[in-house]
């Protein structure tokens, strides 16, 4: 196992391979109980979710596992959304929530990540401290429950309805979505069954792809990532509008009724301006990531609303939140947080307000964009490690140039992936051809010193 456990979203990596095995996830749950149960008070209680994959069942257990020997209680809800173990653990009062999930990725990898008892991802020092008690496990041998203090394991059956009441609620009691026709993808992942349910609840006609998980299929050919089928769908049914959603349920990619695509900046200009003009945008403020399109910021500060932008990931975009009191904020890839009603990224959530929308305006989808997106290129490379690309000559020079040709014009951002092996390259401006050929020599770049 390595020094280093933790990323910038959890843990991840190939189910059945270090950090991501039975072994690990075991001093895991271990670790996670003896942290919370320190802390004074009741005896305590750790919630438990999980996607569809099949390597889910393996860590649950090990979890599990580890968390009932060091004396504290588990509470199963099976697979459920992200965002639904954010609100559990809060709404049911529990000391800390686990997801065991890795999103979009395909169903080979899994991840595990854990929630305050607030419903938010764990602080840094937080995750520092339990990844020293998984490294120096010996630490934990003398301090097992023994005998009546051992804990015990039990599953929450009620998990999906009491997050289905959660969503509804959400939404003004007097409106329904009566008359919509809405097409959902559910990427075989952990929104298979509350997804169409939410909708179909409201009094929508839904059509539902991805629903049918085997554990092996999550993430494949479906879902936020891949959501061409999708918009097929849409125009072929005639629907209203269309949803795509991640392996996990935080993010999601909508689609109108012509079949075009609206990313997270979409919504973001669009809720944005409709917040604002309600006067329910806090401090007139939307919180955005270096990778939100230019036209975000110019939607925006047309309607007198000002753009924050912070580092990629929505842990970055939620400590901005708190931090400067905003109440909305998100990623291009379509986590979208809202803060009075949720404290991470909801993809449910996401689309019902912006399905709540079109009722109440009476609009079609595609008439209520409101954002003109500047050309932007996105390269990916595979890459066999994260050195630091200031200590690599030619990608540097290479940086250089395109940031000279681009000038005021444009944005340059070139980092490293924080969940895959992966260096991202991105060049944003106005002349589409220009930054294509930019993107790809600094790709080109990379390759060459650090791909496979």
């Amino acid at each position: 196992m390595g020094n280093k456990l933790f990323g910038t979203d959890g843990i991840r990596g190939i189910a059945n391979e270090e950090p991501i095995t039975s072994e690990t996830a075991l001093r895991l749950g271990r670790a996670l109980a003896h942290v919370f149960r320190a802390r004074a008070g009741r005896h305590h209680r750790i919630l438990i979710g999980k996607d569809t994959r099949l390597s889910g069942y393996m860590l649950e257990t090990a979890i599990a596992s580890g968390i009932c020997s060091m004396g504290a209680d588990v509470w199963l809800v099976g697979p459920m959304p992200t965002p639904a173990i954010a609100f559990l653990t809060r709404s049911m009062r529990a000391d800390a929530g686990v997801v065991i999930s890795a999103s979009h990725n395909p169903f080979h990898e899994n991840g595990i990540k854990f929630f305050s008892r607030e419903g938010f991802k764990l602080d840094a020092a937080t995750e520092e401290r339990i990844e020293e008690l998984v490294l120096n496990d010996g630490e934990l041998a003398y301090k097992r429950a023994g005998g009546a203090e051992i804990g015990k394991a039990a599953r929450i059956d009620d998990a999906a309805g009491r997050y289905l009441v959660f969503l509804k609620s959400c939404l003004p009691r007097t409106l329904t979505l009566d008359g919509l026709k809405i097409a959902i993808d559910c990427a075989n992942g952990a929104c298979y069954h509350v997804g169409p349910d939410v909708f179909s609840e409201l009094g929508a006609d839904v059509c539902a792809i991805g629903s049918d998980p085997d554990g092996r299929n999550i993430n494949q050919d479906c879902g936020a990532l891949h959501p061409e089928r999708l918009a097929g769908m849409v125009r072929k049914a005639g629907a209203d509008a269309g949803i795509a959603l991640d392996g996990d349920g935080d993010r999601a990619i909508l689609v109108d009724e012509r079949g075009a695509l609206l990313d997270g900046d979409d919504v973001m200009a669009m809720l944005g301006r409709k917040l604002a003009a309600a006067g329910k945008l806090a401090h007139r403020t939307v919180v955005a990531t270096v990778m939100s399109n230019l036209g975000l910021d110019r939607s925006l500060a047309a309607a007198g609303v000002r753009t924050v932008r912070t580092d990629v990931g929505d842990p970055a975009v939620v400590h901005e939140m708190l931090q400067g009191g905003y109440n909305f904020g998100g990623e291009q890839s379509g986590h979208l947080i809202f803060m009075e009603q949720a404290t991470t990224g909801d993809g449910l959530l996401t689309a019902l307000l912006v399905l709540a929308h079109m009722a109440e305006s009476g609009k079609p989808l595609s008439a209520l964009r409101m954002m003109e997106r500047v050309p932007q290129v996105l390269e990916n490379v595979r890459v066999r490690e994260r050195r630091p690309l200031a200590e690599i000559p030619e990608v540097t020079q290479a940086i250089a140039l395109a940031q000279q040709k681009l000038g005021s014009g444009g944005r340059l951002l070139v980092r490293y992936s924080g969940t895959e092996m992966m260096a991202r390259v991105m060049v944003e401006g106005d002349d589409k051809a220009a930054i294509r050929t930019l993107a790809a020599s600094i790709a080109a770049a990379i390759g060459r010193q650090l791909g496979l």
